[in-house]
């Protein structure tokens, strides 16, 4: 577990990253992420332009694990509309499938980066806010169970500066299961910092 002062510093060092945001949303956001457990045994990784170049091609940060269960993927199936059996329906999935019960819709795997980028991604020192520019790559190579748990892994590709207020950075992720060879998800994960 992280030390306090290591958890203070982390979150005076988020504060000050997103200094564009009120102080109270800043705060808001960062409790709200905090408390889904995902933060890792490390702050993440907080660079200059300059000093990410030495991350290039390196693992920048791993997510603790995160459960998937019916109740989460309900949920996601009611706001997308998203009813497929085989998500919602234990008993028909066990029977008709090979899955022997539900799975998460991939793109539940998929909605929860953001979330998981939060605490696994180089971030550029002196940033106001990061903003999802897309993803490139995106496989889904493994179905997730549910009861399963899944972790975001991330390796720094580039830190490019588009120009003074702005850097692109791309990420390999890895959205891995727990005891599984082969992960869920692989994609490339890319956006802008704004300064």
């Amino acid at each position: 577990m992280m030390a306090l002062t290591d958890s203070l510093q982390d979150l005076r060092n988020y504060l000050n990253d997103s200094a564009a945001m009120p102080a109270d949303s800043q705060l808001r956001n960062y409790v709200k992420t905090a408390t889904l457990g995902l933060a890792g045994e490390t702050a993440p990784v907080r660079a200059t332009v300059q000093q990410a170049q030495a991350f290039l091609g390196r693992e920048v940060g791993m997510t603790n694990w995160f459960p998937i269960t019916q109740n989460l993927v309900n949920q996601f199936a009611s706001f997308t509309g998203d009813f497929q059996f085989i998500h919602v329906d234990q008993d028909r999935a066990q029977r008709e499938t090979c899955y022997a019960g539900t799975i998460a819709h991939g793109m539940l795997t998929m909605a929860l980066m953001p979330t998981f980028a939060t605490y696994g991604t180089l971030k550029i020192i002196g940033t106001k806010q990061s903003i999802i520019y897309g993803l490139d790559r995106v496989r889904f190579l493994n179905p997730v169970r549910i009861g399963s748990r899944i972790r975001g892994r991330f390796t720094l590709l580039s830190a490019e500066e588009r120009n003074e207020r702005e850097v692109l950075l791309r990420h390999s992720v890895t959205i891995e299961l727990e005891n599984e060879p082969k992960p869920a998800l692989i994609a490339d994960w890319i956006v802008v910092a704004v300064r």
